[in-house]
């Protein structure tokens, strides 16, 4: 009887993973039109190679935090420098070619940490500085030593931009205003939200 009665409980519950992945695939919405709100799809990957394709001029920053001016024409345009409740701080802005020929991306921009270096072209190198607190905040790194900022960075074209972010650990409340640094572009001082 035992035997029999497993048999049926198996029976049973292949029965009802059966009916609920069925139910799930039926419930995924294949019907459903996606939200105007948002983006019908998206992609967790880095951007790739900003040589290759940039973003289209959507819709532009409305407010400007800082304007850094580097090599051969590049520039780099802060639009903001959040924090959120996970302890970090988020800069997003454009890096922009404001010459007339194609500019290399240097690689200094990506600093010299072995780790970092290794996953090729970024913003890695950048550093935040709190004056008042008198420390240094590096770009945050994932497990893998990868810089949490945009990576595959290595030409534009004349007159092309591309998005770019960097996430660094927060510095305290209490500060309000903190030195940029990235190599090869000169500091400029970011007030914080």
């Amino acid at each position: 009887m035992n035997a029999r009665y497993a048999r049926k409980t198996r029976s049973g519950v292949v029965a009802v993973a059966i009916t609920s992945v069925a139910l799930f695939v039926a419930g995924c919405g294949a019907d459903e039109k996606p939200s105007e709100n948002k983006p019908a799809a998206t992609s967790a990957t880095p951007q790739q190679g900003a040589s290759a394709t940039t973003e289209p001029e959507a819709e532009e920053p409305t407010e400007t935090l800082a304007v850094l001016k580097g090599q051969k024409g590049l520039e780099l345009t802060i639009n903001t420098a959040d924090r959120d409740r996970g302890g970090f701080l988020t800069v997003k802005g454009r890096l922009k070619n404001t010459s007339e020929s194609a500019s290399i991306i240097p690689a200094q921009m990506s600093g010299d940490e072995t780790e970092v270096v290794k996953h090729g072209n970024s913003l890695g190198g950048a550093t935040l500085v709190d004056s008042v607190g008198k420390k240094r905040y590096y770009v945050l790194r994932d497990t893998d030593g990868r810089p949490l900022t945009t990576s595959s960075l290595d030409s534009l074209g004349p007159g092309k931009s591309t998005a770019v972010f960097l996430q660094f650990p927060a510095p305290p409340a209490s500060t309000t205003e903190v030195s940029f640094q990235l190599p090869t572009f000169e500091p400029a001082t970011l007030k914080l939200s």
